[in-house]
């Protein structure tokens, strides 16, 4: 069992009176306390970030206050301990100084001596905390890079919005395409959270029967049903102090949506067959691939569900949008795979990356990591689609000779930097890093056209 951390100060002696005294003391500052008779045992019960401290007497039977000085400091030594001695003890409170003690009170002390040097530990110990949390936060949204792997201004900007959400308990809808890669990104908001050390509960709405969804959420009591012999604790109940992660929402049905509202606006749930309202400390994480707002305005979901959830969204491209960040990945799962293989590493050929570019990807991310398992494996792969591949090819050809493939590879990059947004040849020309007039020759050169718009400038008509 764990103390509180709504506790500000565990108090320790094991004279009952003026332990009782010292409680009142701090009781009436308005400071939660809980009041021990002896200090064995304690350690165990407070966890590294519990903001409180400990107000301990020196002489106590069983484990006295430097052991318990000790023993604490060699969990969290930042753990604030203040020490009350008898009176002539002060040998004793420079050993418990020179041990690392915040601060000692010599009996017989004033009350305001007390409650002046515990808020002075609580201030520190918030600043400690506090620092603590940011280099975590720090050295998370720097792993958070190799979680989400890329350099485009898309994948930028959706890691900036991760580290920035996880701090909060705003709920999250995820927007994206099968495959992109949603549960990566709401593990991602997990663990960055506050919540981290509590539970992670996936599940998937659209792989579950109609008959046992709301079993499977919402829980059930003994009788609710034919065949409910015990109680079930549901999945919402079980992410208590956690997160649940609810994937493919747009599959549950109007009457499990109503109930899903009633959750998220009440933060209660009442499992199938009972009569308590349990509360819930939980953050919701949903995911989907449809446009909410369309099947709304179909009938097929809640619109009042739908602005509930779309407080904070959170769309991750697809990887047909990111460019080359297609072939950091493929590299990245297949060194990944290579690894776990114990095989040795392959590098790609500039016509397998050129196929990797042209390639629109229809399965994302996980159709990418599907890929780059065969090629570690050194197995023929063939591309799924064959609206960007009609040949058929696979990643390991090699058409052609080196000339050809430097050739294949140089066109397309340029038609890839051709599918993005440019309002001029010159920024086309500046994103590939080559004069405008070498451009207009390999333009020419493969046959490709810059379709002229609206947002040409003038001297590029």
């Amino acid at each position: 069992m764990s103390i509180d951390n709504q506790i500000q100060v565990v108090l320790i002696d094991d004279d009952p009176h003026l332990r009782q005294a010292l409680c009142q003391t701090l009781d009436l500052a308005g400071l939660k306390v809980l009041p021990l008779a002896e200090a064995t045992g304690l350690t165990a019960q407070l966890s590294r970030d519990w903001p409180g401290v400990v107000v301990s007497d020196i002489r106590m039977p069983g484990m006295d206050g430097l052991e318990l000085l000790t023993e604490l400091h060699g969990q969290d030594p930042d753990l604030p301990v203040l020490l009350i001695t008898g009176h002539g003890d002060v040998p004793l409170a420079v050993q418990a100084m020179r041990a690392g003690a915040y601060d000692f009170l010599e009996k017989p002390f004033a009350s305001d001596a007390l409650l002046d040097s515990v808020r002075r530990a609580l201030a520190l110990r918030r600043l400690v905390l506090d620092n603590r949390s940011l280099r975590l936060a720090l050295s998370d949204r720097q792993q958070l890079s190799t979680r989400l792997v890329g350099h485009s201004p898309q994948m930028l900007r959706l890691r900036e919005q991760i580290g920035a959400l996880a701090a909060t308990k705003a709920d999250v809808l995820i927007l994206g395409e099968t495959g992109a890669g949603k549960e990566v990104v709401a593990r991602a908001l997990h663990d960055l959270s506050s919540r981290r050390s509590g539970p992670f509960v996936a599940i998937n709405a659209g792989a579950l029967a109609e008959s046992v969804v709301e079993s499977e959420l919402f829980g059930h009591e003994p009788g609710a049903f034919t065949g409910a012999q015990k109680r079930r604790i549901g999945k919402f109940e079980f992410a208590n102090g956690g997160t649940l992660f609810l994937d493919e929402i747009e599959s549950m049905s109007l009457d499990v949506q109503v109930k899903l509202l009633r959750l998220l606006q009440e933060r209660v749930v009442e499992r199938l067959g009972g009569n308590q309202l349990i509360p819930l400390d939980i953050r919701i994480i949903a995911a989907t691939k449809e446009d909410l707002r369309q099947a709304a305005d179909q009938g097929r979901f809640r619109a009042d569900l739908y602005y509930r959830l779309n407080v904070a969204p959170l769309r991750i491209p697809p990887l047909r949008e990111r460019g080359e960040d297609a072939l950091m990945l493929f590299q990245h799962f297949a060194d990944e795979a290579s690894s776990r293989h114990g095989l040795p590493l392959h590098e790609l050929q500039p016509g397998q990356r050129a196929l990797l570019l042209r390639h629109s990807w229809p399965g994302n991310v996980r159709e990418l990591q599907n890929a780059a398992e065969r090629f570690a494996l050194g197995l023929e792969l063939a591309l799924d689609s064959s609206a960007d591949n009609p040949t058929g090819s696979v990643l390991t050809s090699t058409p052609g000779g080196l000339s050809e493939q430097v050739e294949q590879f140089e066109k397309s990059l340029i038609a890839a930097e051709l599918a993005r947004p440019h309002s001029s040849l010159r920024s086309l020309a500046e994103a590939l890093g080559i004069p405008r007039k070498t451009l207009h020759d390999k333009l020419r050169k493969h046959g490709l056209n810059f379709a002229d718009s609206a947002q040409h400038s003038a001297d590029d008509e």
